[in-house]
Order: C-alpha cells, then sequence, then structure tokens
C-alpha cells in the first residue's frame, strides 16, 4: 500500500521551494512519450480579452479522469461578459493526434498549437476550431517560463504527474470566432501542460488552481491533495514574479478554506473563500463573488445520469465536481522588506474527484 513516504516531490531546495530556478526549455513543453496504457498529456491555454470574454482551450491525448484508450480531444469554452458560456468538446480518431517529443507542436485534427523559444522571452502559438468556434491566438511571454523544481511528481515507482508553465503571463493578440462573427482580440493570457501517467481518479482527491495579475506582480499556485491511501499528502506549488523577474518558487504553502456553500448543479461544496500563505513573504484571500461554471463530473459517464445508478455511484465514488470561480483577491506581498496590498479579481478552480 503508498504511503505518503512514497511521494517524492520534484524540488531544488532547500526544503520545499527552488533556491535555484529551473530553466525551463522547449523539450519541457513537448510530448512526454510514454508506453503505459495510463499516460495522460494536455496543452492548456487561456485568455481574458479586452472584450470581456474568456476564452479556452484544451488539446488533450487523454484526458487523465478517462479510461485507457480513449481518443484524443479539443475542448473549447467560452465565458461571456454576461456571465453565460459556451462549451464544445470533440473526440477525435488516434490518427489525427500527432506532437513532437523536441518541442511545442502538437496537432489535433485542425487544431495545433506550437512555441518559439527563439527570443528573449518564449511565444506560443494556439489555433483552435471546432464547430463554429475558431481561436487563432498568439500568446507573448512577459515573464520567463516556469516550473515547480523538476516539474514532476513521483506517487510511487510508476505513477506521476507534471506540471510546466510555459506562458505565467502572457500577452494576448489574434482572432476569435464567435457567434458567426470574427474579430481582432488582445488581453492576457496564460499557457501550461501537464502530463503523467496513472489512474488519477484513484490517486488524486482534489485540487485547487488559479493565478492572478496585477500590473507588477504575477501569481501562480496549486494545492493538490492525495486520497487517503497516499496519506493525504498535499502538494502546493506557487509562483510569484515582480515584472519579468521570478522572485519565488516555492511548496511550503498553508491552505485554509472558508465556510461551505452547496452547488445545486455540481451536487457538492465548495469554499466561500480560500487562503494561501507563505510565512513572511505571501498573504493571498479569494473570495468567490460568482460561480461561472459548476459541473457534476459523473454527468459525463452517460450510465450515471439514470436516477436509479446515480445514488449508488454516489455511494462508491462520491460526488466528483469542477467549478470555476469568478472571485475578488487580497495580496498581501513582501520582498525586499517592503510590505505592499493589491486587490483585483481573477479566475480560479476546483475540481473534486471525490
Amino acid at each position: 500500500m503508498p504511503t505518503k513516504t512514497d511521494i517524492v516531490e520534484a524540488w531544488n531546495g532547500p526544503g520545499r521551494q527552488d533556491g535555484t530556478l529551473t530553466v525551463v526549455t522547449e523539450q519541457d513543453n513537448a510530448l512526454h512519450h510514454s508506453d503505459s496504457k495510463w499516460a495522460f498529456e494536455h496543452w492548456y491555454f487561456d485568455a481574458r480579452l479586452d472584450s470581456g470574454h474568456t476564452v479556452v482551450a484544451f488539446l488533450q491525448k487523454r484526458r487523465p479522469e478517462e479510461p485507457p484508450g480513449s481518443k484524443p480531444i479539443v475542448e473549447l469554452l467560452v465565458y461571456y461578459p454576461d456571465g453565460t458560456r459556451r462549451q464544445v468538446t470533440q473526440h477525435h480518431p488516434k490518427s489525427d493526434f500527432s506532437a513532437s517529443s523536441e518541442r511545442c507542436d502538437v496537432r489535433i485534427g485542425a487544431s495545433h498549437a506550437s512555441s518559439d523559444y527563439s527570443g528573449d522571452l518564449p511565444v506560443h502559438h494556439v489555433y483552435a476550431a471546432e464547430e463554429d468556434l475558431v481561436f487563432d491566438l498568439t500568446f507573448t511571454n512577459e515573464t520567463p517560463s516556469w516550473m515547480p523544481g523538476g516539474g514532476q511528481t513521483d506517487f510511487n515507482e510508476t505513477d506521476y504527474f507534471g506540471w510546466v508553465v510555459p506562458g505565467p503571463r502572457c500577452a494576448v493578440t489574434g482572432t476569435v470566432t464567435l457567434d458567426g462573427e470574427t474579430r481582432e482580440v488582445a488581453g492576457r493570457g496564460y499557457h501550461d501542460h501537464n502530463w503523467g501517467v496513472g489512474n488519477m481518479p484513484r490517486i488524486i482527491d482534489r485540487w485547487h488552481w488559479g493565478r492572478l495579475y496585477t500590473d507588477e506582480l504575477s501569481l501562480l499556485f496549486a494545492t493538490v491533495k492525495t486520497q487517503k491511501r497516499f496519506d493525504f499528502h498535499e502538494s502546493r506549488p506557487l509562483m510569484l514574479a515582480r515584472g519579468r523577474d521570478v522572485v519565488l518558487s516555492t511548496g511550503e504553502v498553508t491552505l485554509t478554506e472558508g465556510p461551505m456553500l452547496y452547488s445545486d448543479v455540481a451536487h457538492r461544496e465548495y469554499p466561500q473563500w480560500i487562503r494561501l500563505t507563505v510565512d513572511g513573504v505571501v498573504d493571498l484571500r479569494l473570495d468567490v463573488q460568482q460561480v461561472i461554471h459548476a459541473h457534476d463530473l459523473l454527468d459525463d459517464v452517460p450510465i450515471a445520469r439514470s436516477r436509479l445508478i446515480k445514488p449508488i455511484l454516489n455511494r462508491i465514488v462520491g460526488r466528483p465536481g469542477y467549478f470555476r470561480f469568478d472571485s475578488t483577491f487580497e495580496l498581501t506581498v513582501t520582498l525586499d522588506g517592503v510590505t505592499r496590498t493589491e486587490t483585483g479579481r481573477t479566475l480560479h478552480e476546483l475540481v473534486a474527484l471525490h
């Protein structure tokens, strides 16, 4: 039986932090090939546009929550300024997928993504098209690429999860086609890449993930909690950048959740606020103003929609759910002996697999 001591987080040290940052290369954002049937991988892009829309594009070799042998997926989301949402998820034949193991160059059907590391900071491009939605966007880094330590958490000898953020903070330009209209857009965006091997719903219990930007500061976080069989181990990577400099890369983070509210859509609870602290450096509180996306993950399984079957599955696997929140934030940061507090608004998510 796996235990907490089997889990290895690849921080550079000392402790669960990076005294020296890993230099992210083109290959880190490339395909991480594995012969395991449990291998999964995806490339993620999102942008908050000046028009008030938020667009999201996923190019996925295999979703970690889907069975082995599942087909590649292109998933597109649009969050409209009025609070409505459009989502298109399309499986493709495996023959539609190709990716380089040397650099980011991935294709699924008509959609493709690439990265260019030839300049001072990387530039990423995604073209994602399904049904009548088309995103043709360029993400130009405003901060260096980042990953926590070596980028990979090992749960045991065979199972692992990797995370690299090639575009922590990007200026976004290009076009989007929505509702039959193609428009020039600009905004700010984010690009990351995950890979791994393992039956993740049997390993991970839940995670919070998000980031925020002010004029000068950029902050990313992820808090990943494993299941009881892994002793509820929690990985909590956090990055803080000031301008073009990453000034903090650490896993020594404390997470606190506020009182819980029940969602009639996701059929489970979520916290009204979360707080993340790094002693003497960071104090961040996110207060949920609106749940812009709530989803009962069992609804993705056709048989689970049955009124007779679903209660049985709830007893066996719990109530897996997804939330994307629109929250206000208050961020207090102490750097070089100077403390400053910033406020604003951002999106973040909670995924609970049980």
